[in-house]
C-alpha cells in the first residue's frame, strides 16, 4: 500500500502531506483533491465520508479542505470506457460515417 497520483499511479515518497499547488511529477494532475483522499468514497453523500468536510465540486481539481489525507491503497487502473459505451459509440460512428 502506498501513496499515490489517482490519474497516473506515480507515487508520493515524500513525507506528510501534499500542498495545494502540488502536482504529479509524472502526469502535473493536482494531488490535493478528492480523488486521492481517505474520506473519498463516491457511495456516499458529496462522496465522502468526513461530515466535517464541505461539499467540493469539482472532485479532481485541487482544494482547501482541512481533513484530506492522502490515501494508502494499491494504484488500480481505471476502465475509461465500458464495453457497452464502446458499443455504442462505434454505432454513433456507423451512424454519422465517421
Amino acid at each position: 500500500m502506498n501513496r499515490h497520483c489517482h490519474k497516473c499511479g506515480w507515487e508520493w515518497s515524500l513525507a506528510g502531506q501534499p500542498g495545494r499547488s502540488e502536482s504529479c511529477h509524472q502526469c502535473g494532475a493536482d494531488l490535493r483533491v478528492c480523488l486521492n483522499c481517505v474520506s473519498y468514497d463516491p457511495r456516499v453523500a458529496h462522496q465522502c465520508r468526513d461530515r466535517r468536510a464541505e461539499p467540493v465540486g469539482e472532485k479532481h481539481v485541487g482544494n482547501f479542505c482541512e481533513y484530506f489525507e492522502l490515501a494508502r491503497r494499491n494504484f488500480l487502473v481505471q476502465k475509461t470506457e465500458s464495453p457497452r459505451e464502446a458499443a455504442a459509440r462505434e454505432q454513433f460512428k456507423k451512424l454519422f460515417g465517421d
